[in-house]
């Protein structure tokens, strides 16, 4: 009963959450305001963070009454070192989130107020270790856009306002209450709405919770505890922060991702701190990860979730030296220049732990494709480093309806067979997407933590089976769909269709003779 209450108040809040996050944006399409409104709420947290960090020190130390949020900036300014190396980044009392709202209305300077408090938040960390975690944080935040807030000083100044207010009305309850992390679930949410109002370039930046989960839970059986957890296109960051929901943030050493557009990279960050990870505890890099991979040297991870873009297009051999780097030589071929999706499957496996587990959602295209991508799947199943192929159902992503599958890659397996699920029906409708439930995920993980064989849903391959399919992995070569349509049973047909005739032959006898008594 709890938690039905529970689940109900969630969702009155997400609707309300959304209500003002819909009417804010006004004629602005949602994906253009989205960087408006979840920057904003990063700042409403980090200002209830910093404010409450502070003032429950103060209890401890004697001071009842005290209010950061009420002292003076020369004052707090005593505490800037130490705070930044406690917290990552300092805030002047006079520039937290509810003072600048309370003054907003009267500030005939708001976008230059507004630009000057992040200018200062990502210059508080500069020279720390924090530098890198805030760096650019709000670049994409512009207190200027004519067509996102207005023409005129005044129209952007008066949607700002409304910005602050619309934000500070949301019912985030109390910073002090760790056990309902309401900020991180709003961000999802908010996040997960416009994904999937932003159609194709939704899924860019967000992978579904549901698929997030079962990724996760994948690279996870009979873990309790990891060292790190690593998405080499991380996005927003929903998958690197889905396995502080399997595992618990105590069990997991570090969170490393790399995001090659800015945008995402800045909302995977602020996703990082809204769910109270350290700045110590992540690494997020902006850049190419197969060019220029961040994190070569902070590896190997013990998990690796990932949702690279699919079949896009990279340097392949036009770059001589990438068939020498150490990620992609072993195969002895790139990926080809039209489809980086085995790049990144070889990328995620050289930076994969002896003992780890890396879930990758993959193309369908790269399991049956002949050439360059039939060489890499060779190299992989003839060393033994797939460890299972999932079928997902269609049109479980934003923006694209393909049924993609996952791949499970392992450096040390138990035996040298690959698992084959068709998960392919396990899901349900929900709105314009399929979703997978908890009953979906518990079954295709405890399917494949058991390596259970199950007709026309799993099978445990031979690598002579895949062998004899010339290294094709589609799921259709190894597990038989289940014919759905309807049985005929021909003796029963023909008994009918005999039973028809002898009916037809008595009546057109009995029609001769009645017209025979007719003619006489």
């Amino acid at each position: 009963m709890a938690d039905t209450k529970k689940k109900q108040e969630r969702e009155e809040l997400h609707r309300a959450i959304w209500a003002i996050a819909d009417e804010l944006r006004g004629r602005v399409s949602g994906i253009h305001f989205m960087n408006y409104v979840l920057s904003t709420m990063f700042y409403r947290y980090i200002s209830e963070h910093i404010a409450n960090y502070i003032n429950e020190n103060e209890v401890k130390a004697g001071n009842v009454n005290f209010d950061y949020s009420q002292i003076s900036d020369i004052e707090a300014e005593m505490t800037r070192g130490d705070l930044v190396k406690e917290i990552g980044f300092f805030i002047l009392p006079s520039e937290l989130f509810c003072n600048v709202r309370a003054k907003a209305k009267d500030d005939n300077n708001l976008n230059e107020t507004i630009e000057k408090v992040f200018r200062n938040i990502e210059e508080s960390a500069k020279g720390t270790e924090s530098e890198q975690n805030f760096s650019g944080l709000f670049d994409d935040f512009d207190v200027n856009s004519k067509t996102n807030l207005g023409e005129t000083v005044n129209e952007r100044n008066r949607k700002l306002l409304k910005l602050l207010d619309g934000i500070a009305n949301m019912n985030l309850g109390n910073i002090k209450n760790h056990d309902i992390d309401v900020f991180g679930d709003a961000y999802e949410y908010l996040l997960s709405k416009y994904a999937s109002n932003a159609g194709q370039s939704g899924g860019e930046f967000f992978t579904p919770a549901d698929v997030s989960e079962l990724l996760t839970r994948l690279g996870t059986v009979g873990k309790e505890k990891i060292n790190k957890v690593y998405d080499p296109a991380c996005g927003s960051g929903s998958l690197l922060l889905k396995a502080v929901k399997v595992l618990g943030k105590d069990n997991i050493d570090g969170f490393f991702g790399q995001e090659s557009n800015p945008t995402t990279y800045n909302l995977c960050r602020i996703n990082m701190f809204l769910h109270d990870i350290g700045f110590h505890k992540f690494d997020i890099k902006c850049g190419d990860t197969l060019i220029s991979p961040a994190h070569k040297d902070d590896g190997p991870f013990d998990l690796i979730v990932s949702n690279p873009p699919y079949s896009i297009e990279w340097e392949g051999d036009n770059n001589p030296l990438l068939i020498n780097d150490a990620r992609f030589s072993p195969a002895s071929v790139l990926a080809p220049r039209g489809y980086a999706d085995m790049a990144f499957i070889m990328h995620s496996l050289y930076l994969l732990s002896s003992h780890g587990a890396a879930a990758i959602v993959c193309f369908p295209g790269i399991m049956y494709r002949r050439g360059a991508e039939q060489k890499i799947r060779k190299y992989l199943i003839d060393n033994n480093f797939i460890d299972c192929i999932i079928q997902l159902p269609s049109n479980l992503f934003f923006g694209t309806p393909i049924g993609t599958c996952i791949m499970v890659l392992k450096k040390c397996k138990e035996n040298n067979k690959t698992f084959f699920i068709n998960a392919s029906n396990e899901c349900i409708k929900a709105t314009n997407n399929n979703k997978l439930t908890q009953s979906n995920i518990k079954k295709i993980v405890e399917t494949f933590a058991n390596k259970n064989e199950e007709q026309y849903f799993s099978h445990l391959a031979t690598q002579d089976e895949i062998v004899r399919n010339n290294y094709n992995l589609s799921i259709s070569n190894y597990v038989q769909a289940k014919d759905t349509r309807e049985k005929i049973n021909i003796v029963e047909i023909n008994a009918k269709i005999a039973e028809i005739v002898k009916n037809e032959q008595k009546l057109r006898s009995e029609i001769d003779t009645f017209i025979k008594e007719i003619e006489k």
